[in-house]
């Protein structure tokens, strides 16, 4: 066994062992063994198609292994030395897979397997899979002359420099302001949860008081709940000019350039290629045939849904006005939100949170998942990055299938949001064992204080419900090869059908004793409480769709419509899609862009619209439980075999088709929202 821990051949990762100055080497030793053993084998006579597949795709789980564990690390135990290291080790890594993307050798084997008898002879998943391949060398630049595969690399790489730079700036950026009050009489109208999470962070910073940071958990309570609207001002303007030329630290993480740089890159990048733009070269891996499309849907959508939309904000705005507020600013949209919902509804998010202790929504999320597909979840052991992380095996008829990790909630040094990543992939092993699906969970709820478990608002309830939908995707796959297994091949438009399908049980009457129970005395969740949440479900559901078709629209614009001699048209284009499509106000210095880390350093560039697009998928999926039973143990086999054990294998249209029996429909989508046909253009 090799001294790093990351070379390993232990069945999960040793991240009690892993250190900063393990991933560099490990790395260097097994690039230069891949491109060892590539050479090797294409310069040996051809063997089975089969067994060059599973040769090469043995090299690719080395690799993923170790840098899947890599770039978790970075992304949840961030240090100085893992940014440092992470970032030395990227331009290897791209440089090996743009390598591999433009081998000729490697382009060659596989064109020829696709043109032989051997072709039909393999199983779909790698027929599949070879299908992909061969798209990915085409939009590597295989067909590129050598100067303009140079050109392409250093794109590739700089894109990885640029994007990492980008993510780190809005990290630094949330991390390094906070706000520090001495006394709660400076924070009127907080609930006592929320002043304990306060006080416990002002503890760890060794201060007296209470500190509120931009971390969601911390952010998003503040904003909703307190009085002083100054001190709402001052928190939105911090967290919605973080990494920005606006704000308390204008300049200091300023992701400015890095914007127009990562813009200019991806453009030639698609350019080189053939596209006319970004965008289209970003559909080229999505169900979505072209832009103008994407364009047609989103606007279908903001045309059926701004009215709704409009109304949403106007009543909002007079209720506002009723309670003193006669200029309705951005800072003031969650506070009132929450009174409006109050008074509509006798409910606000607050009321739930003590009916949601994180250890009852946990048990009760995994008999939901039990009930729909036949397994088991039960807490296991292994080694684990921080001390709050738990480790879970997943069962069916008593045999392990697969296995997670579960990274609840936020601290310092940890990525914002929430994510489903792969740990390992299913797939049969060069001795004829089968790799078992393991992943990442990642969560950054509020975590429990020292007179309080972890206890969730609704809207996290369903964040949680979602993460473990992508989970499902990746771990209950049947498929054993790796480029198509599980979450692996699946075009990013479709990727969030499982995550959000699975959110609907959490509004459901059956569903909502199992995920409650108030973390004092045991009690479910009232009748009279549920009433209200359901009744309260559509609560402004206009305003979060367009704010949603606001995003996406703005995405695709920017890539679409982007040119090399006007950079600074970022601006101007999102100012254009907020006056075409959004209601609620959003001051001059307001720099959304500058954080949207899901298309500037993630993988959402000319892809935001996958939530909305997959929406219309899961809701329509979701409306044959309706009409079938909840709980059905007919329609869930049916979901888990067409739709979550296909990975990548099967397109994902055709499985939903098989599943629903017919092409998908919007007006699921629309209903759950609340959203009419007869309402919508009112």
């Amino acid at each position: 066994m090799s001294l790093n821990p990351l070379l390993s051949d232990a069945s999960l990762p040793r991240f009690c062992s892993i250190k900063p100055e393990h991933v560099e080497p490990a790395l260097d030793e097994i690039l230069a063994m891949n491109r060892h053993k590539i050479s090797a084998l294409l310069e040996q006579p051809p063997v089975a198609a089969s067994s060059f597949l599973q040769q090469l795709e043995s090299l690719d789980d080395d690799l993923n292994r170790l840098w899947s564990q890599a770039s978790h690390l970075h992304g949840v135990m961030n240090s100085e030395s893992m940014r440092e290291t992470y970032s030395s080790c990227l331009p290897k890594l791209t440089a090996y897979y743009t390598e591999l993307g433009q081998h000729a050798g490697l382009y060659q084997r596989y064109s020829e397997i696709a043109d032989s008898a051997e072709f039909a002879e393999l199983k779909a998943s790698q027929r599949k899979a070879i299908e992909h391949q061969l798209r990915d060398f085409r939009l590597s630049g295989i067909a590129l002359e050598t100067a303009a595969q140079q050109r392409y690399a250093t794109i590739k790489a700089r894109l990885a420099e640029v994007t990492t730079n980008f993510s780190n700036h809005v990290l630094d950026a949330t991390q390094g302001w906070h706000k520090h009050l001495t006394t709660a009489e400076q924070l009127p109208g907080l609930p006592a949860n929320t002043l304990d999470s306060y006080r416990e962070a002002a503890q760890e910073k060794g201060l007296e008081g209470y500190v509120i940071t931009l971390d969601i958990p911390a952010y998003l309570p503040l904003m909703q709940y307190c009085d002083d609207a100054q001190l709402r001002q001052e928190m939105y303007q911090a967290y919605s000019t973080r990494a920005s030329d606006q704000g308390p630290d204008a300049g200091k993480w300023d992701n400015s350039k890095l914007i127009d740089e990562i813009l200019d890159l991806r453009h030639e990048l698609a350019q080189l290629l053939g596209f006319a733009d970004y965008a289209q070269y970003s559909l080229e891996t999505k169900m979505a045939e072209a832009p103008a499309s994407v364009v047609d849907f989103l606007m279908d959508m903001a045309t059926r849904s701004r009215a709704v939309a409009q109304n949403d904000f106007r009543q909002l705005a007079e209720f506002a006005a009723e309670q003193g507020c006669e200029t309705l600013s951005a800072w003031d949209v969650p506070y009132y939100s929450e009174k409006l919902r109050l008074a509509q509804f006798d409910l606000s998010q607050e009321q739930l949170r003590p009916y949601f202790p994180i250890e009852t929504v946990i048990k009760g999320l995994f008999e939901v998942a039990g009930r729909l597909f036949g397994i088991n979840v039960s807490a296991s052991s292994a080694e684990v990055w921080h001390e709050d992380v738990r480790f879970y095996e997943i069962s069916r008829d008593g045999k392990v299938i697969a296995r997670f990790y579960l990274d609840l909630f936020a601290r310092a040094n940890k990525r914002g949001g929430a994510w489903m990543a792969d740990c390992h992939v299913r797939r049969n092993r060069d001795d004829g064992s089968l790799q078992l699906p393991v992943a990442f969970l990642v969560c950054n709820f509020t975590p429990p204080t020292a007179t309080t478990p972890s206890l969730l608002n609704h809207n996290e309830v369903t964040t949680l419900f979602h993460e473990f939908g992508h989970g499902l995707h990746h771990m209950l796959t049947q498929i054993d090869c790796a480029a198509v297994s599980g979450i692996n091949g699946v075009p990013w438009d479709a990727v969030e059908l499982p995550s959000q399908f699975l959110e609907n049980w959490c509004w459901e009457k059956q569903v909502i004793p199992l995920i409650s129970a108030h973390y004092e005395t045991g009690e479910p969740l009232p009748t009279a409480l549920l009433d209200k949440m359901l009744a309260a479900r559509n609560f402004q559901s206009g305003m979060q769709i367009v704010r949603q078709l606001e995003f996406a629209l703005f995405d695709l614009r920017i890539h679409s419509e982007y040119q090399p001699d006007q950079p600074s048209a970022v601006q101007s284009i999102l100012d254009e899609v907020r006056a075409g499509v959004a209601v609620s106000p959003v001051p001059a210095w307001n720099r959304f862009q500058h954080g949207f880390s899901h298309i500037f350093a993630g993988g959402y560039a000319a892809g935001y619209y996958s939530y909305k697009w997959a929406e219309v998928l899961s809701a329509d999926a979701f409306s044959s439980f309706e009409e079938e039973g909840i709980f059905n143990p007919a329609t869930g086999q049916r979901f888990l075999e067409e739709i979550l054990q296909q990975g990548g294998a099967r397109e994902p249209l055709d499985a939903f088709k098989r599943f629903r029996g017919r092409e998908p429909s919007a007006e699921a989508l629309l209903r759950h929202a609340g959203i009419s046909a007869s309402n919508s253009n009112a």
